[in-house]
């Protein structure tokens, strides 16, 4: 059982991994025309606390055999950090850069309280659950964000702001990480991942059916993305 979990896990990595470079495109186009134009930092900043609280849930003094969880998470966040350097290089209004730096501030003293509070407030054996209820809240967040999306799919009755490929890689993220959850069962990873692969069927039904039946303007031109909606676990 231990051996199949790891399998699906590193499996889970490798997808979740394609999930965290799917803004590069995005960010090539920012090099290129070095300006941000109307792109937001906010998808970036809040995957990187999304990060910070999974790498923390996957520390062995909170929930053991759980290094998958971590690792995926640690290279998401270097990611991450790497797509909001750019964002902050190219960012000409000072605004904007000062916005960045406040809300990774706050994260990071965030954090520090969670950390804090789970390591005096709560003993071992009680302390992933804690974690756990605080990852799943902002996880479900990040995979309540299709919601948009999916709105000016049914109102254009278009699918060219909604990118296949990612939508069948972030449905195979959900179904991975639920499957090893299940494993050796992990509420809090099952409750996150069910619900992303749940949304994530919702998503390519919804792409088929206004695929076939809307009115088609994709121009084969692929979409920008700004951040896959789906996270590590």
């Amino acid at each position: 059982m231990g051996l199949a979990r790891n399998i699906v896990g590193i499996i889970g990595n490798v997808i979740s991994f394609g999930l965290f470079l799917s803004p590069v495109p995005t960010f090539y186009r920012i090099h290129k025309k070095k300006a941000v134009e109307e792109f937001q930092p906010y998808p970036y900043l809040f995957t990187v606390l999304n990060c910070l609280f999974w790498m923390f849930y996957g520390l062995p003094f909170v929930k053991k055999d759980n290094i998958l969880v971590l690792t995926i998470n640690s290279i998401g966040l270097g990611i991450e950090l790497i797509y909001l350097t750019i964002y902050f290089i190219y960012a000409n209004d000072q605004s904007k850069r000062r916005r960045i730096g406040i809300f990774l501030l706050i994260e990071v003293l965030f954090t520090a309280v969670i950390v804090v509070i789970a390591m005096l407030a709560f003993k071992f054996r009680h302390r992933h659950l804690f974690v756990g209820v605080v990852c799943d809240v902002f996880n479900i967040i990040m995979y309540a964000s299709p919601l948009a999306i999916w709105k000016k799919v049914i109102t254009t009755k278009s699918v060219e702001y909604m990118p296949f490929w990612l939508s069948v890689a972030g449905l195979a993220n959900g179904i991975c990480w639920t499957i090893y959850a299940l494993i050796k069962l992990d509420v809090f990873i099952l409750v996150s991942n069910g619900l992303g692969a749940i949304f994530g069927f919702i998503q390519l039904g919804l792409y088929g059916y206004y695929y076939f039946l809307g009115k088609s303007k994709d121009d084969g031109k692929p979409s920008e993305v700004q951040l896959s909606s789906q996270t590590a676990v």
